[in-house]
C-alpha cells in the first residue's frame, strides 16, 4: 500500500494561496475579499489572512474603495501587484533568438530580439550572444527592483526530461547536451518545445492578469498548430499542455497526409510540414527570395503575392490548406477536441482562409455536424513561444507564492 503524504500547515497555505492567485489572475475583474471568498469555497476569515499576506509582500495591491449604489460597506477590489517580481522567456527560433522580462500584470520589464537566418548555426555562438542580451536584461531589472522568480526557455525540437535538445532539425542540431551552456547553467530555465510554450500563451490568465476574453477559457481544451519553417503543435485538455510519456506530445507537422508525398527530414512520405511550412510554401510558390532576406521579409513577399491573387501563389496555398485540413481532422477524430488555433505565418493569410480550413475539417470529422470543428487564428501571435516562456517562468511564483513570500519578509 503507497504511503499517504502528510499536509502540513505551510503546505495547506501554500496551495490556498496558489488558489487564490489564479482566481484573481483568471478574473477580467478586479475581485473584492467577499468575491473571492465566495469563487473560492474559502472562508472570509482565510481569505483576509491570504490577503494580508499578498499585501505584504507585494504580490497584489488594494485599489479604490467601490461605494454601493445602496446602504452597505463599500468594497475593496484586488489587482495583481508587477512591483515586486517578473521572470525572464527565452526562445532560440528559427528566424532569431531573444528575450523578454515580464511582470504579473503583464508589463515589459525589458527584451531584445535578433532576427537573422539561424540554419546550420553554432549553437555555442547562439547560446553565448543570447546570454550577452539576457544580461543586458538583467541589470534593466535591477535597476526597477524587480526579483526574478524563474525562467523559461523555447526551443524549436525535442527536448528531454535531463536538459537534452535530441532534435532540432530546422536548426541543424542534435543531441545536444543543454547544460554545458553557461546561461543554462546560470538561470536553470524551464526548457521546452516552442509550441507547447505558444500554446500556454493563448491561455487568459494562465500566468498574468486577464484583461480580455481570448479565444478560449481558462480551463477550455484545444489543439494550437504553430506553423512556421516547420509546423509544431500541442494539445491542451482543460486548460494544461499534455506532453505525453517523454514529453514529445503534439508533433503535428510530421502526420502524413500523402503517403507518395516528397520525403519529409524526420524520413517519412507527405508530413504536414513538407505541403504547409515555410520553407515548403516558397519553394511551391517558386519564390526565389535573396539569402540575405529575413524570413519576415520572404513571407512578406509571399504574402503581397496571395493578396495580388497571383496564381502559382493561390495554388499553393490550395494545395497546403488542403493538407493542413486532413492532418487537423485526423487530429480531431483521434483526440476529440473540436477547437483549434492557428499560429505563425498561417495568421498572416487572414480569417476568410481559416474558414476554408474549418470547413474542410469539418468534412472529414467524424460525427458531424453532431460535433463540429472550429479553426480560429491566433490573437496573440507576436512571438507567443516567447510569451509563453516568459509566463512559464512566473508560475514559479503562483505555484509556489509562500517561498516568495518568505524570502520577503526575511
Amino acid at each position: 500500500m503507497a504511503s499517504l503524504k502528510s499536509i502540513n500547515q505551510d503546505d495547506l497555505r501554500n496551495h490556498n494561496l496558489s488558489v487564490l492567485l489564479d482566481t484573481i489572475l483568471r478574473s477580467q475583474t478586479p475581485l473584492s475579499r467577499a468575491e473571492l471568498a465566495k469563487a473560492t469555497g474559502l472562508t472570509k476569515a482565510t481569505i483576509s489572512l491570504l490577503v494580508a499576506l499578498l499585501l505584504s509582500a507585494n504580490i497584489v495591491e488594494e485599489g479604490s474603495p467601490s461605494v454601493p449604489p445602496m446602504h452597505g460597506r463599500p468594497s475593496t477590489p484586488l489587482h495583481l501587484d508587477g512591483r515586486g517580481f517578473c521572470a525572464i522567456g527565452l526562445q532560440i527560433n528559427t528566424d532569431g533568438f531573444g528575450f523578454i522580462a515580464l511582470d504579473i500584470k503583464g508589463d515589459v520589464i525589458a527584451q531584445q530580439w535578433v532576427s537573422e537566418p539561424m540554419e546550420d548555426r553554432d549553437p555555442d555562438d547562439i547560446f553565448s550572444r543570447l546570454e550577452d542580451l539576457v544580461r543586458d536584461g538583467e541589470v534593466a531589472i535591477a535597476r526597477c527592483k524587480k526579483v526574478i522568480v524563474g525562467s523559461a526557455l523555447a526551443l524549436p525540437g525535442l527536448v528531454t526530461e535531463d536538459y537534452r535538445l535530441l532534435s532540432a532539425r530546422n536548426l541543424g542540431w542534435e543531441n545536444l547536451e543543454l547544460k554545458r551552456f553557461n546561461l543554462v547553467r546560470r538561470l536553470n530555465p524551464r526548457i521546452d518545445n516552442e509550441a507547447n510554450m505558444a500554446a500556454l500563451s493563448q491561455i487568459p490568465g494562465f500566468a498574468m492578469q486577464r484583461k480580455e476574453q481570448g479565444l478560449v477559457n481558462p480551463s477550455e481544451s484545444f489543439i494550437y498548430l504553430s506553423t512556421d519553417i516547420g509546423i509544431g503543435g500541442a494539445v491542451v485538455r482543460d486548460g494544461q499542455v499534455q506532453r505525453g510519456n517523454h514529453g514529445f506530445a503534439g508533433e503535428l507537422g510530421h502526420i502524413s497526409v500523402d503517403l507518395n508525398g516528397p520525403v519529409c527530414q524526420c524520413g517519412r512520405n507527405g508530413c504536414l510540414e513538407s505541403y504547409a511550412g515555410r520553407k515548403a510554401l516558397i519553394t511551391a510558390s517558386g519564390l526565389d527570395p535573396d539569402p540575405a532576406s529575413s524570413p519576415s521579409e520572404v513571407m512578406d513577399e509571399l504574402e503581397r503575392r496571395w493578396n495580388l491573387g497571383d496564381a502559382q501563389t493561390l495554388k499553393t496555398m490550395k494545395m497546403a490548406a488542403k493538407a493542413l485540413a486532413s492532418g487537423l481532422a485526423t487530429t480531431i477524430n483521434i483526440l476529440d477536441i473540436d477547437k483549434v488555433i492557428l499560429g505563425g505565418l498561417w495568421g498572416r493569410f487572414g480569417d476568410d482562409l481559416a474558414r476554408r480550413i474549418e470547413d474542410q475539417v469539418n468534412a472529414q470529422i467524424l460525427g458531424f455536424p453532431e460535433r463540429q470543428a472550429h479553426v480560429y487564428l491566433s490573437d496573440c501571435n507576436m512571438r507567443p513561444a516567447l510569451l509563453g516562456a516568459a509566463q512559464v517562468g512566473l508560475r514559479r511564483l503562483l505555484d509556489n507564492p509562500l517561498e516568495f513570500i518568505l524570502e520577503a519578509h526575511d
